[in-house]
């Protein structure tokens, strides 16, 4: 529904409202009061009382209107906001009891290993030849990382840069340089060297590490067999500490490190520790086996010539 406007087009009733509430910002009795008051003054007849206007009971009922939308738009906001909130706290409770299950099952797991090793070590100890099997299956797994560690050692900490002054960690208005945050070569070059100094075993933050171990970089996080891992992060290493520290230090892997920490500000330390307890690995995939009764004997050695 339009309205003509003198000397203009047509023109919408909600502007015409709206310009009659712009324009009728005094109250009409306060107005009409004020007109009697200056035709007093003047000597002129008080004007006629002024009728209420009939787009008041529109403005009016707009407003009512508009109340009533506001009142629906905020009881479907709560309502979608208890439905989300019901949603999440559905999704947190599933994943608690999953979590559950699953440490549920590794513990079930570990304590039946347990007892199959506990079994395999009684079965091979009864015979010579089996406790020499054992003693060389003894050395495999520690080889391989399947055997707890403990011992005194070398612990190296590599952090990421400290964030710049000039950066707003509120307002995110400037971005962390990626140059400053530790990557997968960087642990790879502690590693190596501390391998090649000697180490018995090595962990980074509690992550075991074996001859198949792999330590790659996806997206922001680290991985280490196939695992997160988060900044700081501490390579334990079990070894002689200071064969391990001379070692290590003159290695080239370390010299290429601190060029690489003193250019973008990593935090690039280590300490002798007196004790360092590093925990089981992975378990080793099973490729091939035999039992020991059937395991071929060795040839004899072939006569000397003219013998």
């Amino acid at each position: 529904m339009t309205t003509v406007q003198r000397g203009g087009g047509p023109r919408s009733l909600g502007a015409s409202l709206l310009d009659q509430v712009l324009a009728e910002t005094l109250d009409p009795a306060y107005a009409q009061a004020a007109r009697a008051r200056e035709a007093r003054a003047a000597g002129e007849p008080a004007p006629p009382p002024r009728r209420w206007s009939r787009g008041a009971p529109a403005v009016a009922a707009v407003m009512a209107v508009a109340g009533v939308l506001l009142a629906v738009t905020y009881d479907q906001a709560a309502a979608g906001a208890q439905g989300r909130e019901q949603v999440r706290a559905t999704l947190v409770a599933e994943v608690e009891g999953e979590s559950e299950t699953t440490d549920g099952l590794a513990a079930d797991l570990e304590a039946l290993r347990a007892d199959v090793t506990a079994a395999r070590d009684a079965a091979l100890a009864a015979t010579v030849v089996g406790q020499r099997a054992l003693d060389r299956l003894e050395d495999a797994e520690l080889a391989a990382g399947a055997l707890p560690v403990s011992g005194p050692g070398l612990l190296v900490t590599l952090a990421d840069a400290e964030p710049d002054a000039d950066e707003d960690p509120v307002g995110g208005t400037a971005e962390a340089d990626p140059r400053g945050q530790v990557r997968d070569g960087d642990l790879q070059l502690v590693v190596n060297a501390l391998w090649a100094a000697g180490a018995e075993a090595v962990s980074i933050n509690g992550q075991r590490l074996g001859p198949t171990t792999a330590i790659r970089f996806a997206g922001e996080a680290v991985l280490v067999d196939f695992r997160p891992v988060t900044n700081p992060y501490l390579v334990s290493a079990v070894g002689d500490p200071a064969t391990l520290r001379g070692r290590f230090l003159a290695s080239p892997e370390v010299g290429a490190l601190a060029v690489i920490s003193e250019t973008y500000g990593l935090r690039f330390e280590f300490a002798q520790e007196d004790e360092l307890s590093l925990p089981v690995g992975s378990p080793p995939e099973l490729r091939s086996a035999v039992p020991v009764s059937e395991v071929p004997p060795a040839p004899a050695p072939e006569p000397a010539p003219g013998g």
